[in-house]
């Protein structure tokens, strides 16, 4: 790979999918969804994932070079087929997911390309879902050799992970990023604390994590940084749907961080946009920073959300 790779700030590691839904199918992953955000943040993501050799991964390519992801780091499977995922939607728009397994987003590789691509980007961002299947777990843990600053975006989805590998992944992490059902099944597996801080706080010690950071659902978001935490009640609005919400919580901080903002202010704007992405359909839909700021002035009223 040449240097005119190193402009890529930011190489999100993990799985490419369609979801589908009552009402048709959505492009989804979360290490794509990030990327996406971060694209529309004005960043410049690369993305290291795999499809496979059929019609939906054409097509997911189609729709992410449309969407302006750099798709050269689309691997393609010959033998396993495209990720998909089938969501249903449940009355409090909590969101219920079956993930088809295995397929091609299992069988990612880490070669020489990834692993300079890896190397010359400020932050690498990787899932606990990519790690179910040992190939690509052992990818990523090849890739985080390289990696500068490391973000570990939890996911867990049972029945896809173990205590073992989230534990394993969270040693090689700077930053954390989970939801607050996430860290209290994490930090209980440890220890039994009562509040919030007590658990980002083992976590923080145990792991030695420079950054954590908690959505609370409809009751705002949590970050811990420079020893200090942040909180935010998060804005309210008119539910969609929640899917990909997170991600774009996750993309708004890393672009914040990167630009040197203040941690309130990070938290403020990425409250904001987890807010906008879930009061639209899907988890990457069209928008303009502008956007997030008018509900950022605006506070409109509406259901809590929770991502």
């Amino acid at each position: 790979m040449t240097s005119n790779n190193s402009h890529f700030s930011v190489v999100c590691f993990g799985e490419t999918l369609w979801d589908f839904l009552p009402e048709g199918k959505l492009p989804g992953g979360a290490p794509v969804n990030v990327a996406y955000h971060l694209k529309q943040l004005g960043k410049n993501p690369a993305v290291v994932t795999r499809i496979g050799d059929d019609e939906l991964g054409k097509e997911l390519k189609e729709v992410y070079k449309s969407k302006n992801i750099d798709t050269r780091f689309f691997q393609v499977d010959e033998e396993h087929s495209t990720g998909k995922v089938f969501a249903t939607i449940k009355e409090d728009n909590e969101v219920e997911y079956e993930i088809v397994q295995p397929v091609a987003w299992d069988f990612i590789e880490c070669n020489k390309e990834v692993e300079q691509l890896v190397a010359a980007a400020d932050y690498f961002v990787f899932g606990s879902l990519a790690s179910r299947n040992e190939k690509s777990r052992n990818s990523l843990l090849h890739c985080l050799e390289f990696a500068k600053i490391k973000v570990l975006d939890i996911n867990l989805r049972p029945p896809h992970f173990t205590k073992e590998i989230v534990t394993q992944l969270m040693e090689h992490a700077d930053i954390l990023k989970l939801n607050l059902s996430e860290l209290h099944l994490i930090s209980g597996w440890f220890a039994d604390l009562n509040s919030d801080e007590e658990m980002v706080n083992l976590l923080q010690k145990k792991f030695n994590l420079k950054t954590i950071i908690v959505t609370k659902g409809g009751d705002g978001a949590m970050l811990f940084m420079n020893g200090a935490f942040f909180y935010h009640p998060g804005y309210i609005v008119k539910v969609a749907d929640t899917i990909g919400s997170g991600d774009s919580f996750l993309a708004a901080i890393l672009s914040k961080l990167m630009d040197r903002t203040s941690p309130a202010e990070a938290l403020d704007f990425a409250s904001a946009l987890g807010a906008f992405v879930a009061s639209r359909t899907g988890a990457c839909p069209g928008y303009e920073i502008s956007d997030v700021i008018a509900l950022m002035e605006s506070k409109e009223a509406g259901d809590s959300i929770n991502f």
